[in-house]
């Protein structure tokens, strides 16, 4: 009987799949007709500012929210919205100082901006460090996303399957394959113009499956509304600031402003999410578009968190041990409940597969936009961003793998991580340009590009280990201040 009921179980999870998906391709074919490359690339400058807002929401928060940050509470508390807080500063900063600057050059890509100001090899450069921090940031999102659909698919019908053998690595791949090409076929036409509108149905799906979460936990602890708000509020796990330890990751001004520069760099120097604005039909479009949007991740983020101490809570009254790892606190509940309830995987998986689709698409959108335009130069050829486009889904899915042999931390770290090292560089390209006027040496741009990320991660390791002190996100800023002092050193003042 039991395995009637996940088998039903699991039958029902794919059709729920197939349909959002045929949803998707609908809107694809719909949006996609007569799409030409200046659709793909910037949708002709048409998109209503509210729904890039909104659908940027479920864009940023991807897969490795959904899954991450509930399981953060357990390690940091509440204390991640210090960073969510700064973000809103990053979000004013690229609202009135970047998104201004982009629309006045009429860009197509951000990076063209740093050909302009300082010259071509910077220009390859940036959009280079764009593709590998991408690249690498999208498949660590879309594989945390691919394991868990793998584990609750499988695992849930009784099967049982060794970690770390030959035929889980298969069977993780034949998944990360499938998801892919899903996406590969409703972005292959209208490329952002879809996006536009597919986000805005995944951010919806997405929100509607965590609420729902929230609603089922709540169920299963007996709570009402109003008690679930005063449980949280008066949860030790709800430490929000940490203003008495400087020492510490979380100390409210380190996470204050890595969140600022964090925002700027992966948004505002980001191809994939500037792409979505520069669609918008005018700069104050866009403005309100980016302020919105870096208002309600707060709010957006905050739900996560709760949702992290409801079901530590609910891990408590029912005597199970809390998972040692926070990104298994969601997963693990899901499959300890779902022979209770039902509902329970099926939503878990719809709004996984929302977020997830709603990062990777633009992934893949903003990586083909890039290489064709800043790489190859070639904006107006269709027939090399048709192949461009097949070409990044077979890249990402050989990053996605790759990352699954390689993963040893936190999900969500290993992203901060990596954009620390490869963002890094961006930040300082930019920062040079628009802060100063001196004319830095083109030809030794790239050395400086690739020192600043190695001086870094020497920098960490030598301070760690004569003093215990371990860089946190702050190694972004450090490393733009690397990229920018190379840069002023290279360079002459322009006249």
């Amino acid at each position: 009987m039991h395995f009637f009921c996940t088998f039903a179980v699991v039958m029902t999870m794919i059709v729920v799949v197939l349909a959002y998906f045929s949803l998707l391709l609908a809107i694809s074919r719909w949006t996609g007709r007569r799409a030409t490359n200046e659709t793909f690339y910037r949708a002709n400058r048409q998109s209503p500012w509210f729904l890039v807002a909104f659908g940027m929401v479920g864009a940023s928060i991807s897969g490795i929210t959904f899954v991450s940050v509930p399981g953060m509470v357990n390690s940091i508390g509440m204390t991640y919205l210090q960073t969510c807080l700064g973000f809103i500063v990053g979000y004013l900063v690229i609202a009135f100082v970047l998104l201004p600057l982009y629309y006045r050059l009429n860009l197509t890509t951000i990076y063209s901006y740093l050909g302009q100001r300082i010259g071509r090899k910077a220009y390859k450069t940036g959009a280079s460090f764009f593709l590998l921090s991408k690249m690498s940031g999208a498949a660590v999102r879309f594989y945390v996303v691919c394991w868990i659909l793998m584990t609750l698919g499988v695992d849930s019908t009784g099967v049982r399957r060794p970690s770390g053998t030959f035929a889980d690595y298969v069977l993780f791949a034949v998944v990360v394959v499938v998801m892919t090409l899903l996406i590969w076929l409703y972005t292959r036409q209208g490329g952002i113009k879809t996006l536009v509108w597919t986000d805005t149905l995944q951010t919806a799906s997405l929100f509607g499956a965590l609420l729902l979460i929230i609603y089922i936990v709540m169920g299963e602890l007996d709570l009402s509304v109003g008690d679930a708000v005063a449980t949280i509020r008066h949860s030790e796990l709800a430490r929000v600031f940490v203003m008495d330890d400087w020492v510490s990751k979380q100390y409210f001004w380190k996470q204050f402003l890595s969140g600022a520069f964090i925002a700027i760099v992966m948004t505002g120097l980001d191809q994939d999410m500037m792409q979505k604005n520069l669609t918008c039909r005018s700069l104050h479009d866009a403005q309100k578009d980016m302020c919105t949007y870096g208002v309600a991740f707060v709010p957006a983020n905050l739900l996560f968190l709760s949702l992290g101490v409801l079901l530590t809570l609910w891990y408590q009254r029912q005597g199970i041990a809390v998972p040692a790892a926070g990104d298994n606190l969601l997963p693990q509940f899901i499959t300890q409940t779902s022979h209770l309830s039902p509902l329970t995987p099926i939503v878990f998986m719809l709004g996984l597969v929302a977020a997830a689709f709603s990062s990777a698409d633009s992934a893949l959108t903003a990586l083909t936009t890039s290489y064709c335009v800043d790489i190859c130069g070639r904006a107006d050829d269709e027939r090399l961003r048709r192949r461009v486009h097949i070409g990044m889904a077979v890249v990402f899915v050989a990053f996605i793998l790759l990352f699954k042999i390689l993963n040893s931390t936190s999900v969500i770290d290993a992203v901060y991580i990596l954009c620390s090292y490869t963002y890094g560089p961006l930040l300082g390209l930019f920062a040079f340009g628009l802060l100063t006027r001196r004319q830095a040496n083109d030809r030794v741009v790239p050395y400086i590009c690739v020192a600043s990320p190695v001086v870094c991660f020497l920098l960490d390791m030598v301070v760690g280990h004569f003093t215990g002190y371990s860089f946190g996100y702050e190694l972004l800023m450090l490393n733009g201040l690397l990229t920018f002092t190379g840069l002023w050193l290279s360079g002459i003042r322009k006249s």
